[in-house]
């Protein structure tokens, strides 16, 4: 089995197309073609179902494809290696957060790690927390930004960024806005402003508040943090949100929670083997969480 083969079928499964995955490669379609039935018949199995309208993946392609992925990762990062040792950078970084990353300014650490490695290009989404862990073990993501979450896989490496209490958030007119802390246990009844499951603090709250034995309905699930304060603003709802965000409005009010508060962990996860172009974003920051951060402009 050869690497090539492996790109090949990547595309072939990434594009659902022969003609459209060969012009991504800039090879003939017969030569893939070639290339997919070699692989085949090396592994003695149809990787894929082909019709004159689509190409789907079979159940051995299914079984192949994370693998393909992870080997040719591996690959990338066994060169990215070999570049840093040489003083060189290149190559893709694959970045993946929570749209409410609060730990560190990504737009910052982003424009420090392109002004120090021109030569790597930065791709970036944001989704949910399951999502992000489950492509960075795929290898689709050199790492991600993320809340710690109950169960994360073995091959997979997690290093705690910041951990913080959850704090109630209301309206001014709330009648927990004039007190200093509340029970969880309060909020029963409650309607709640969240963000989409699996987004954010979400399932830190889910789980804080379950553990209090408060049955609650969410009423507004937004998926950014400015927009949730919002609605809290406008009465529409109470929220528990990381302490941080106090820092975000002043329109507001925030309370504490009495006895053992809920925390929200920040962590960076990662493969268990980190890339060169991972390990330099990672060095930035740390830098910025120190407050040594500078970006040029």
């Amino acid at each position: 089995m050869e690497l090539r083969q492996l790109e090949h079928f990547l595309a072939v499964a990434e594009e659902c197309h022969f003609t459209r995955a060969a012009h991504r490669l800039h090879i003939a379609q017969s030569g893939l073609s070639a290339s997919i039935r070699a692989l085949e018949v090396e592994l003695g199995a149809p990787l894929f179902l082909r019709t004159t309208r689509q190409v789907e993946l079979t159940q051995a392609g299914r079984a192949l494809l994370p693998e393909a992925r992870r080997a040719l990762s591996s690959v990338e990062s066994a060169r990215d290696a070999v570049a840093a040792v040489q003083g060189l950078l290149r190559g893709t970084l694959s970045v993946g957060s929570l749209q409410c990353l609060h730990v560190v300014h990504l737009p910052a650490v982003l424009a420090r790690f392109h002004e120090l490695h021109p030569g790597v290009e930065i791709r970036m989404r944001q989704s949910g927390n399951a999502e992000l862990v489950e492509e960075v073990r795929a290898g689709r993501l050199d790492l991600a930004f993320v809340t710690r979450q109950p169960k994360i896989a073995d091959d997979l490496r997690v290093s705690t960024l910041a951990s913080e209490p959850l704090v109630l958030a209301c309206a001014p007119e709330s009648p927990f806005a004039t007190r200093e802390s509340v029970e969880l246990s309060e909020l029963a009844g409650q309607p709640f402003v969240d963000f989409n499951a699996d987004w954010g603090t979400r399932d830190e709250a889910d789980r804080a508040l379950a553990a209090a034995g408060v049955e609650r309905r969410v009423a507004v699930e937004v998926n950014d943090v400015h927009s949730l304060l919002d609605f809290v603003v406008f009465g529409l709802g109470v929220a528990l949100v990381p302490q941080s965000f106090t820092l975000k409005t002043d329109r507001a009010h925030f309370v504490g929670l009495r006895g053992t508060a809920p925390v929200a962990e920040t962590v960076v996860v990662t493969a268990n083997t980190v890339g060169a172009a991972a390990s330099a974003l990672l060095d930035v920051v740390l830098e910025a969480r120190s407050g040594r951060l500078r970006v040029a402009g």
